[in-house]
């Protein structure tokens, strides 16, 4: 039977030097916690609009599934699909190309698929990060 090894015992490195910073490149105060805002979910969404529409919780799920279930039938056949003023799912073709193994760097050829973008519609991209 195998015997347990104890750990190695840590030392202490020695103290490496501290370079001097000029204050003009020293790193600005730590910047404040944002505070932890719980996310939205389906269920969330779906009471908040049945409330505004003053719709059972059942017809808001509904139309959300009803909404989910037209975007990928249309982008499917039409290739994209837009909710306006919030964007604008497409359907885009990816060629194939030459990788590279990141463990053992031989090259690898990667097949042509296709892939699904949302573009975000400007009036949201504003409303949600106005430009500078």
């Amino acid at each position: 039977m195998a015997t347990k090894k104890a750990p190695a015992k840590k030392t202490a490195a020695p103290a490496a030097k501290k370079a001097v910073v000029p204050a003009a490149k020293k790193a600005a105060p730590a910047a404040k916690k944002a505070i932890a805002v719980k996310k939205m979910t389906k269920a969330d969404l779906v009471r908040l609009v049945a409330e505004k529409m003053e719709v059972t919780a059942k017809q808001s799920a509904a139309f959300f599934d009803l909404l989910t279930e037209t975007a990928i039938q249309e982008t499917k056949k039409a290739g994209e699909f837009t909710i306006p003023g919030l964007g604008k799912l497409v359907k885009a073709q990816r060629a194939a190309r030459i990788g590279r193994n990141p463990q053992t760097g031989e090259e690898i050829q990667i097949k042509a698929k296709t892939a699904i973008k949302f573009r975000v519609a400007k009036a949201a991209k504003d409303a949600i990060a106005p430009a500078k």
